[in-house]
């Protein structure tokens, strides 16, 4: 097994995000939290460990390889109603982040970025290349977003689960308040959201990626966080708790990243093969 647990399930509805105040107020009492513990976990050590490794003060770096072979095939759109467009494997850049909330607005803030692209290791070979990104000061900021940038380039294609309307605007705002420049607006973005719904809808209950993954993928989770507690997970680690459930947040983040590369083929192949049918009658 590389990297996480492979089973998942989307986003599911979190609680509303955290203004800056409130931010600050947690860490304000996070001395005061490290000192006495939580009440369940004075009995022992605290957990205090994070994955990956800090690259910068405050954010780390978390790193898997699954290998795999890479499509040898440019990859149509048409699935994505642009039927005369194509992109390489390789320059795919499926994204996912795990927020303060759902509500949006300025108080909102990614505490971690998941990416997994196509890559070619000189040591390991072909596979999925999974990276992630968590911050555990606020501080890190900054930081991260210059290095999420690091990861793009003119040619990327970024491929999300609704992150058109939501983690890629709340990325954009980030920069924005960060001071940075926007490195997300000038890129192709192929939203698997909307191509979904229009293939799946009304032949499972809803079209949440979690109920798509367990239906067509055959992936199920096993002790995966739900991601209405992702922000309590990172703040209260922030006020001094444990990273146990941080750790979950990222073993979720890391399987929602390689979902997306597993949906985007099925996908495309499920076009292909109704393209070809069609032909078929065509010819009868």
């Amino acid at each position: 097994m590389f990297g996480w647990v492979e089973q998942i399930q989307h986003k599911a509805t979190a609680p509303r995000a955290q203004d800056g105040d409130a931010l600050r107020r947690l860490l304000a009492s996070r001395n005061r939290a490290i000192a006495s513990g939580p009440r369940n976990e004075r009995s022992g050590p605290l957990d205090r460990d994070l994955p990956g490794t800090e690259i910068a003060p405050g954010l780390h770096l978390i790193e898997a390889f699954l290998p795999q072979a890479i499509p040898t095939q440019p990859l149509s759109l048409a699935f994505s109603k642009r039927p005369e467009e194509v992109v390489q494997p390789r320059d795919l850049l499926f994204f996912d982040t795990e927020t303060t909330g759902l509500a949006g607005g300025t108080g909102t803030r990614a505490f971690m970025i998941g990416a997994a692209d196509w890559y070619h290791d000189s040591a390991r070979g072909e596979g999925l290349r999974v990276r992630q990104l968590l911050i555990s000061t606020m501080g890190a900021e900054s930081a991260m977003l210059d290095v999420f940038t690091g990861w793009l380039s003119p040619s990327t294609v970024l491929s999300s689960y609704n992150g058109r309307s939501y983690d890629s605007p709340l990325l954009k705002t980030r920069y924005r308040l960060a001071r940075r420049g926007d490195p997300i607006s000038a890129l192709d973005h192929v939203d698997l959201l909307y191509p979904t719904r229009r293939r799946y809808r009304g032949t499972w209950e809803n079209c949440r990626l979690a109920t798509i993954e367990r239906n067509l993928l055959q992936i199920a989770r096993e002790d995966d966080l739900p991601g209405s507690e992702a922000p309590s997970a990172w703040l209260g680690y922030l006020r001094g708790g444990s990273a146990r459930n941080l750790r979950r947040v990222g073993e979720h983040n890391h399987q929602d990243v390689v979902t997306l590369a597993q949906l985007f083929l099925r996908l495309v192949q499920a076009e292909a093969d109704e393209r070809a049918e069609l032909d078929l009658l065509g010819e009868d």
